[in-house]
């Protein structure tokens, strides 16, 4: 992909991740949350520009850079989202002040790498900043799974006799 779109990518998943935190929703533990940070990473990885070749050791330390930020961001935001279990035994979810804390230090600090590789005269492909999205997203779908397997199985209330199953048996007295 070319890096206009590499971009337009990165700010779409960027705006769909940020929009659906701060909006109350419950969490499936049983859906394939590493899906899309593995196709973001398999897209990134496809790239040749992912490491400057004429800078390799320093393209490879910006990326690495890249990386931390990125894992570290998707534990901060993690561990910064409110969980909490409904009466139907559903655990739901919902971003805080302190996500948005985390995602603008992210940010910032993102940014601070990009100044720095530019400083440096490395060409930086969005390939780096989307592996580091594919880390952020991660980390934060794996902790919060595992988090919202602690809350238990879901209880929720047994059905009456027969009262799910419209084929049961009808007891005739």
């Amino acid at each position: 992909m070319s890096g206009l779109v590499n971009a337009l990518a990165i700010v779409a998943v960027i705006a769909v991740v940020i929009a659906r935190q701060f909006r109350a929703r419950a969490i499936d533990t049983d859906r394939r949350w590493w899906l899309l940070p593995v196709v973001l990473a398999v897209v990134a990885l496809r790239e040749p520009g992912v490491l400057d070749a004429h800078h390799r050791v320093e393209s490879a330390a910006l990326l690495t850079a890249e990386l931390v930020i990125g894992l570290a961001t998707g534990a901060g935001w993690a561990w910064t989202t409110r969980l909490w279990t409904a009466s139907d035994g559903r655990v739901w979810t919902k971003g805080t002040k302190a996500s948005i804390a985390v995602w603008t230090v992210g940010i910032a600090l993102r940014a601070g790498v990009f100044a720095l590789g530019s400083a440096l005269g490395l060409h930086q492909d969005s390939s780096a900043l989307m592996l580091g999205l594919a880390g952020t997203l991660l980390v934060r779908g794996g902790i919060m799974a595992w988090r919202a397997q602690s809350f238990g199985p879901a209880r929720r209330p047994a059905p009456a006799y027969g009262g799910d199953n419209p084929s049961a048996w009808k007891e005739r007295v």
